[in-house]
């Protein structure tokens, strides 16, 4: 049995793995980078940390995040937390879920249609 917990999870076009390790004291890898590099914005690391407040415990913690930009990465690395602290502790899941953490946002950019410029702007139209 391993002793880590891995899970994944989505957003738009990103794609995150997650895995957690129980331990004294917490840190947190993403892509090799510590959290606050990678992350710079502290919005969108305090996003990625908002699952473990609700755990309660420490955990090592690394991430292999791909696709998309920042802000859909961040959400894709705390539904992958979501998920694996679930997995470690499944009383925390009504918490998390009642968080909305646990919900694959599905919103993603609508595809481009033929003879429109854009998913729904079409070019402009003149009578003469």
């Amino acid at each position: 049995m391993p002793t880590y917990i891995e899970t994944v999870g989505r957003r738009k076009t990103a794609t995150a793995r997650v895995r957690i390790t129980e331990a004294a004291k917490q840190s947190i890898v993403v892509n090799g980078k510590p959290l606050e590099t990678y992350f710079v914005s502290k919005e969108l690391s305090n996003n990625v940390l908002a699952p473990l407040k609700e755990a309660g415990k420490a955990f090592i913690i690394t991430v292999v995040v791909h696709g998309g930009g920042i802000a859909g990465q961040s959400d894709a690395v705390r539904h992958g937390l979501a998920r694996a602290i679930t997995k470690f502790d499944s009383s925390k899941r009504t918490a998390l879920k009642k968080l909305g953490f646990l919900k694959r946002d599905p919103r993603a950019k609508e595809r481009r249609k033929p003879g429109l410029v854009k998913a729904r702007k079409a070019p402009q139209w003149s009578k003469r």
